[in-house]
């Protein structure tokens, strides 16, 4: 019976002097595995106990990346928390001592440092170039199964985060990468190997659902503690509260928001107590900038430094009144 052209020869008929190849990898996995490749040797196992405890552990407190050459690695607050010295382990069997060289509580943020020269290290995005549906690659140390490789995509750009200080962190990257306890610390990459986001949470009972500070904010955080040594933000110096506003006052005084920010204290000592600002006033504005809320102050706060001076526009018994403040940084707690 005559065979197809196109049908493959019977086994053991092959030509001789060829030998069966690998089956190429599709883009998906060579995009994968490019960016685990490129950025792999740089992801470490966080510990935050002694060397010992480090050496006997199946796993780590959470997970890392270096991100400079002289062995600054970025992690979550929550990891190293309360401590000032961790060790680090790299995939090649090392594990380093480290020191935590500042911290950022209000965006899950800790930078270390490794006692260690020439190490591998990633390079944090340099621009917010993710799209939703872009391939993502999460990379860490679930339950201690160190290297451990998930890959998903962009859920959505722009999300929003409580800290556990409460406070908001905007810009989250909500991502389908899996993660589970141990990543938190660890890159989300994309598929040139550059770190996009820091991943920071789960929800749980959810699948599917995780999310990353974006890598502008760690990039800020980690720019702040090396010139600095500390995050530096404007602050107040009041206790104050969401304040829905009636909407005959939002007409009358032809507002922007439905909300605003009521000053229920003002802290001794603070910017706010050597203002003008009084108990009971309605933070409307903030160099014309509309505030909304309070998520929306500390946005705002948040873009100036310590030291500015700002024109708060407040209502104050159905009036708007502009008030001059100058914002210092919090004492130190």
């Amino acid at each position: 019976m005559p065979r197809r052209m196109d049908a493959a020869p019977p086994a053991g008929t092959e030509p001789a002097g060829t030998e069966a190849r690998p089956e190429p990898l599709d883009a998906y996995s060579a995009a994968v595995v490019g960016a685990v490749e490129q950025v792999g040797p740089a992801v470490v196992s966080v510990y935050t106990g002694g060397a010992e405890e480090a050496a006997r552990a199946r796993g780590g407190a959470g997970s890392g990346v270096v991100v400079t050459p002289d062995g600054y690695l970025l992690t979550n607050e929550h990891v190293v928390q309360r401590v000032e010295e961790a060790r680090v382990s790299f995939v090649d069997g090392r594990t380093v001592a480290a020191v935590v060289a500042g911290r950022d509580a209000a965006t899950d943020l800790a930078v270390l440092r490794a006692q260690a020269a020439s190490l591998p290290y990633a390079e944090l995005a340099s621009a917010q170039r993710l799209r939703a549906g872009q391939l993502v690659v999460a990379v860490g140390n679930p339950y201690g199964f160190e290297s451990t490789v998930s890959a998903g995509v962009v859920s959505a750009l722009g999300r929003s985060l409580r800290s556990r200080q409460g406070r908001l962190i905007e810009g989250i990257v909500q991502h389908t990468a899996a993660l589970n306890p141990g990543n938190s610390g660890g890159p989300l990459v994309d598929a040139h190997g550059a770190v996009t986001g820091i991943n920071t949470a789960i929800i749980p009972m959810a699948q599917g659902i995780g999310f990353a500070i974006p890598a502008a904010t760690a990039q800020w955080v980690l720019t702040q503690i090396l010139t600095r040594g500390r995050v530096r933000r404007a602050w107040l110096g009041i206790a104050a509260r969401d304040r829905p506003l009636d909407l005959r006052l939002v007409r009358a005084l032809d507002l922007k928001a439905m909300r605003a920010v009521e000053i229920l204290s003002r802290e001794r000592a603070g910017p706010a107590s050597e203002s003008d600002l009084q108990p009971g006033d309605l933070i409307v504005a903030v160099n014309d900038e509309p505030v909304d809320g309070i998520d929306t102050l500390h946005r705002l706060l948040g873009g100036v430094p310590p030291g500015t001076e700002l024109a708060l526009t407040v209502v104050r018994r159905a009036r708007r009144v502009k008030v001059p403040l100058t914002a210092r940084e919090p004492p130190a707690a």
